[in-house]
């Protein structure tokens, strides 16, 4: 069995106790009416033949439909997430308006058992959120990456030169 991994940007604006990030909302008819633990970094898959980093900015663009801001990506390190996916993040300071995103899209059978396939956005909205609001609204495993940006500013490495830093 060929081990799953996924790579993202973790897109923050701010510094210290203002700094924001931006986290993506789950698409899909499960994620529609969910809230609380819906949200994620915007990230995907990637093959062996690509760099992680390389594959982050990549999904960035195509969940969300615009390229990622130019700079440095501050390394934030890698969780296993429950389903046993490898997922390694970035921070990359930078802002974007939630309202100029254009989600791609999947397709799968839905309702589940009709033989219909219906489209689907991966993302259905991004939002801006404060760190304590961004841990109640991420996926439980991901929110490790939350903590360890907060380090990042706790420890003077945040905003201008966070590149300097690492996880």
């Amino acid at each position: 069995m060929t081990l799953k991994r996924s790579a993202g940007l973790l897109l923050y604006r701010g510094a210290g106790p203002a700094v924001e990030v931006l986290l993506a909302h789950m698409g899909g008819p499960f994620w529609a009416t969910k809230d609380a633990g819906a949200w994620t970094v915007p990230k995907g898959e990637y093959d062996e033949d690509e760099t992680p980093e390389a594959a982050a900015r990549r999904e960035f663009q195509e969940e969300l439909g615009v390229p990622p801001p130019g700079g440095e990506p501050v390394p934030l390190g890698s969780v296993t997430q429950t389903g046993g996916k490898l997922v390694v993040v970035w921070a990359l300071e930078g802002d974007l308006d939630p309202a100029g995103i254009t989600p791609g899209t999947f397709a799968m059978e839905w309702p589940k058992g009709s033989g219909r396939m219906r489209e689907f956005p991966e993302i259905d909205r991004v939002a801006w959120f404060g760190l304590d609001e961004g841990r109640r609204k991420m996926v439980a495993k991901q929110r490790v990456f939350l903590d360890r940006l907060e380090e990042l500013f706790e420890g003077g490495e945040g905003g201008e030169g966070a590149g300097t830093g690492g996880a």
